[in-house]
């Protein structure tokens, strides 16, 4: 009765027009807002005509960063494996041609460890984003020779319709992958790891796995073989992250679809049976914080499947991958509307933690005027959900909390706290409401000082400071009432 009773109100949602719909769901303190940045192809980042001039990659990437970081855009998932090679020094497999235009060779610089810092800097998370399971064509995985896996694992790798794979099945593909991820976790800050095309391929009927079923069937069908072996995976590497650093948010892209739900059809092109990914099952186990389905496609073909997805979310958080692409005129050429419902369906459903968009071009691109639609969207900043299956004890109160008062600008400064951020909250009155979204300021600011100007109608404004740790924990709030009358900020003026 439940689920039917939201599918009558999600159907009557999507039948109102966008100045209608915009009264319903107020933005919340705490939604993921995240983009896909790819690295593949020149898509995003860095741009084909950019290849070798690394300071003109740099800045790029800054001004992309300052314009989702204006629509108030919290997460960037950032294509950190390629196809069977990666965007920083690595020791374990090459560097990816984006940067450089050369197989294997490096740029100047480390773009991971740049976009991280620069993410940080504007209060925005970064997971290192990992494609899986693929290596590539076969010209693209020639193009690396004896660095490639194929050439220098061939057992542990499988050639299917003209490309390579990892195989799934074979045990030193658990133990590659891990090894990645501990190289990136332990030497890199990053907020997530995100796997993707963590499945089997598409249109696998013929895969030629059938040898290594016939040895390690392990009393399975061959499909529920084939969905423990990526279970397995999975798993594998939930473990190894929350090993190291149990704060990182491990997630996985899936499919849109899990399955056929009661109403609606799948039309055979589905998570469980298509691909032998059973990500429903990975947040019952709990062996993923975050699933993000990638939900790219309109009506009827979105909006049941994200509330299955919701409503088989065991407490872990899914994140609605949306199609901001399809709005393209060589896509599906959307209209705007269709986001505008989407957008509204994934904040009124209760277990919906937000939306990432795919893919980040789309979006600073203002494609049919998505940028737009996003900032009005998300009028002021928000966390990223908790993970309190991990840790829910928030940190300490920051202390100290006191103001400089300068001619054009005030500088809060507190005292520091080890293995956490802060969050500015401001207000016309006091104290400062920090349960209200509106009042957030800044996110996840690094330092225990911050400059903000004075206001402008002059009109006293009162600042709130609270500490926030890894898992998404944050504290009660310093707050700091201020006596500057509004006699004193004209005079400033």
């Amino acid at each position: 009765m439940k689920s039917l009773q939201r599918s009558l109100s999600i159907l009557f949602l999507s039948l109102l027009p966008l100045w209608t719909q915009a009264q319903f769901v107020q933005a919340p303190k705490h939604e993921y807002r995240a983009v896909w940045l790819t690295t593949i192809k020149g898509l995003d980042w860095p741009k084909e005509e950019t290849i070798g001039e690394h300071m003109t990659q740099k800045q790029d990437l800054c001004r992309m960063l300052d314009s989702l970081q204006a629509i108030n855009i919290n997460t960037v998932l950032l294509q950190t494996r390629i196809r069977g090679d990666v965007i920083y020094p690595s020791v374990i497999e090459p560097f990816a041609p984006v940067f450089t235009g050369q197989h294997g060779a490096q740029p100047d610089y480390d773009p991971l460890s740049f976009a991280i810092e620069e993410c940080h800097k504007r209060g925005m998370q970064l997971h290192a984003w990992l494609v899986t399971i693929p290596l590539g064509d076969v010209a693209y995985v020639n193009g690396h020779g004896r660095q490639s896996l194929p050439a220098r694992k061939p057992k542990q790798c499988t050639k299917f319709k003209g490309a390579w794979y990892m195989e799934p099945s074979h045990p030193a593909t658990a133990e590659h992958l891990s090894a990645l991820v501990e190289e990136i976790v332990t030497r890199y800050d990053v907020d997530g790891i995100h796997f993707d095309y963590i499945r089997y391929p598409e249109g696998n009927s013929n895969y030629p796995d059938g040898t290594l079923y016939n040895k390690n069937r392990r009393g399975m069908s061959k499909a529920d073989w084939r969905r423990d072996n990526i279970t397995c995976l999975m798993e594998t590497m939930y473990k190894k992250v929350k090993s190291l650093k149990p704060w990182v948010c491990v997630s996985a892209a899936t499919l849109g679809k899990h399955d056929d739900v009661s109403r609606y059809s799948s039309y055979g092109w589905n998570a469980y049976h298509t691909v032998h990914q059973e990500a429903q099952e990975w947040m019952r186990r709990g062996i993923v914080d975050a699933v993000f389905p990638m939900v790219y496609y309109a009506g009827n073909h979105f909006h049941p499947f994200v509330c299955d997805w919701g409503e088989h979310s065991y407490g872990r958080h899914v994140v609605a991958g949306m199609g901001t692409y399809q709005l393209h005129e060589e896509e599906k050429d959307w209209d705007l509307e269709e986001v505008v419902r989407q957008l509204h369906v994934v904040r009124a459903h209760p277990r919906v933690a937000g939306v990432a968009q795919f893919r980040s071009q789309f979006v600073t691109d203002n494609t049919k005027g998505v940028y737009d639609l996003l900032r009005s969207f998300y009028p002021y900043p928000a966390l990223a959900p908790s993970m309190p299956w991990l840790d829910a004890t928030p940190p300490a109160i920051p202390q100290g909390l006191k103001a400089e008062q300068g001619k054009y600008a005030l500088t809060l400064t507190w005292e520091p706290q080890e293995g956490v951020t802060y969050n500015i909250y401001s207000s016309t009155t006091y104290p400062v409401d920090t349960n209200n979204p509106v009042n957030l300021y800044h996110t996840y600011s690094p330092k225990s000082t911050y400059t903000v100007p004075f206001p402008s109608p002059a009109v006293p404004r009162h600042y709130a400071v609270t500490a926030i740790d890894r898992y998404g924990n944050e504290s009660e709030a310093a707050q700091w009432k201020s006596r500057i009358t509004p006699k004193e900020l004209k005079k400033r003026k």
